[in-house]
């Protein structure tokens, strides 16, 4: 049965490895360049271009030479660089992101060189494929439509079982060793004589393979001593490091390129200043008990909450729960504490269909301006009050600067908050220079809540950040205009 349809199997094969590696292809790089919509349109535009090159280049070699032991040859080729990627990630996408300035341009030299590659070689089985079938079938039209089929088929299958099953359960480090067997084991099918040479020349290419796959993990390792785990969920990448400083050592989560939470291990303080802020919250509303925060990550800040607040409760909602696994085994969550309820489902989901209510809304969910749109609406600060109880705040964390180049998030923000809340307030955080960009505290406030006149003294240093003189011009954002969003 194998041997029958053995050229239709490799076709599907190809065809789920090659969408496969455009998946991969984002989740090695986005730790050194980010997952924002410039490396996407990097990441498939190259691979396009590398398939359209090896279907044409394939086409040509497949009609002076159209033998089944030359297509083994290709895919034993597509083997030996699919094992190179964890090497090329560290001396290439590293030290290329580190020293390219222009995103861009980081961005398609790295898919270029760590991917163009195996998706040009494995364009070319298709063609192969069906010049070599050619040879005893007079319906050339119907066998190519076959034939782009499997590949086609292969490459849906591929991606939905690579983005869904694979990658957040196995991780990309173990797929690739996966796809670099599996590519192996396609050109041993593909072969016809196996002949005794032939059978040490594969233990030997194996050997090669699998020091290559080691070398690459050990040059990862030692370039990367502080990374105390390198982890894939099905939406980011996640690296936990330990970092050393002159005063104290801290445990960072990182996600992409961004620094989204970090804690003192040797006080277990969330060492974040923006998250400090959020305590504003017993100032301007002295009667606040319940509190919900949208964008968890490692949750210092619920489990800095349930430690300063015994009589209040925070609800969580964080769509990835691989998150929240982190965050109890890595940063010490208790997530058996009854104050905390934990939602792993969409902010905007939430905020549109839950029925509960709060007193207190913190929204930590943006990263500068990659920030999901579908919570900087007009549209859903509305679901957001009206989640609210009355005399309820809204607190978001939002990076940018309240003057120059880098305003445009604040000022657009500040423009939709106005059109929704009753009172609106912004909060600079580490500096009082107006042109630098910071995290802003943006707060919305929903009726005339009774400030806590006796936490003046302990948050006089923030409430003195308060800029009072903001002003835009800017257009309200809503779900039909958001120039701000990823």
């Amino acid at each position: 049965m194998i041997k029958k349809y053995k050229l239709e199997i490799i076709v599907f094969l190809s065809g789920a490895i090659g969408m496969g590696l455009e998946l991969i292809a984002a989740r090695v790089l986005s730790p050194y360049v980010g997952s924002s919509n410039v490396v996407w349109t990097s990441i498939v535009g190259i691979i396009l271009a590398s398939m359209s090159l090896g279907y044409w280049l394939g086409g040509k070699l497949a009609d002076k030479e159209s033998n089944i032991d030359r297509l083994s040859e290709i895919l034993l080729i597509s083997a030996i660089f699919t094992s190179l990627i964890p090497i090329l990630e560290t001396i290439v996408v590293k030290q290329f992101a580190g020293i390219i300035e222009n995103l861009i341009i980081a961005a398609i030299l790295c898919a270029i060189i760590v991917f163009s590659i195996p998706s040009f070689l494995l364009a070319m089985v298709s063609p192969f494929a069906v010049k070599i079938k050619s040879k005893n079938d007079d319906e050339i039209g119907s066998l190519s439509g076959r034939i782009s089929s499997l590949s086609t088929i292969g490459s849906i299958i591929g991606t939905f079982v690579m983005g869904f099953v694979l990658i957040p359960n196995i991780g990309v480090s173990n797929i690739n060793i996966g796809i670099t067997l599996i590519l192996l084991i396609m050109s041993v099918i593909a072969k016809e004589n196996k002949s005794k040479k032939y059978k040490y020349f594969l233990i030997m290419m194996l050997c090669i393979m699998l020091i290559l796959i080691i070398l690459g993990k050990i040059i990862f390792k030692k370039s990367n001593p502080d990374i105390l785990l390198d982890t894939d969920s099905q939406y980011s990448r996640i690296w936990v490091k330990q970092i050393e400083t002159e005063q104290t050592t801290y445990k960072t989560l990182q996600v992409d390129t961004g620094l989204e939470s970090y804690i003192d291990t040797e006080t277990g303080e969330m060492g974040a200043l923006y998250l400090r802020y959020y305590d504003l919250f017993e100032y301007f509303n002295k009667n606040a008990k319940s509190t919900l925060l949208i964008g968890g990550a490692a949750y210092t800040y619920p489990i800095h909450y349930l430690q300063k607040y015994q009589d209040k409760t925070i609800d969580v909602v964080e769509i990835d729960d691989k998150m929240t696994q982190i965050a109890e085994e890595q940063f010490g969550l208790n997530t058996k504490d009854e104050r905390l309820k934990i939602y792993n489902q969409d902010g905007r989901s939430y905020l549109n269909y839950s029925k509960n209510k709060y007193d207190v809304i913190l929204i930590d969910a943006f990263k500068g301006l990659n920030a999901p749109f579908e919570l900087t609406t007009y549209e859903a600060m509305q679901h957001a009050k009206n989640m609210l109880n009355d005399n309820g705040i809204v607190l978001t964390n939002i990076i940018a600067s309240v003057e120059g180049k880098d305003s445009e998030f604040i000022q657009y923000e500040y423009a939709t908050y106005k059109a929704v809340f009753d009172d609106v307030k912004i909060f600079m955080v580490s500096s009082k220079e107006k042109t630098d960009k910071q995290n802003l505290i943006l707060v919305g406030i929903k009726g005339n809540p009774e400030i806590d006149v006796t936490k003046y003294e302990e948050y006089e240093q923030y409430l003195n950040m308060e800029v009072l003189d903001f002003i835009t011009d800017k257009q309200i954002v809503t779900d039909d205009f958001a120039p701000i969003g990823d």
